[in-house]
């Protein structure tokens, strides 16, 4: 079983204009990182023209599908019965992309079956993580 889960989502970017663009994004759950969630967007779906991605907690997303969540750069909040807001905070500005909610449902649903709520300390490898904090073998 692989220890990643990637999945393609299409994002509505919200705009000032009538009409949301529609654009890709990658969501994706490392094993690894067990408590985290990455969306990344594509270079030609950003101002700077590079990959921009956001990391988050699953436990943000998860709540966030259902009720709002989240006070700092990333929140979620249900958007009727379909869609899922994620607001991206940044100094540049603040972005806002529609995502279907039942996309992010089945991303959550597989990234439960590869790592269980609650079960995140097992995957965590802590030795590694003191290691990469203290900057590498002393």
């Amino acid at each position: 079983m692989s220890s990643v889960i990637e999945q393609s989502v299409q994002a509505r970017m919200v705009a000032s204009a009538p009409r949301m663009e529609t654009l890709p994004a990658m969501l994706s759950y490392d094993r690894q990182y067990p408590f985290a969630v990455r969306m990344a967007f594509p270079a030609p779906a950003t101002l700077e023209g590079t990959e921009v991605s956001w990391e988050f907690s699953r436990e943000l997303l998860t709540t966030g599908v259902d009720s709002p969540a989240g006070q700092g750069d990333v929140r979620v909040r249900p958007f009727g019965y379909e869609r899922t807001v994620l607001e991206f905070h940044a100094p540049e500005g603040i972005a806002m992309v529609h995502v279907r909610t039942e996309e992010l449902r089945l991303f959550l649903q597989r990234a439960q079956e590869l790592v269980p709520v609650g079960d995140e300390h097992r995957y965590l490898d802590l030795d590694r993580g003191l290691t990469d904090l203290l900057g590498g073998p002393c």
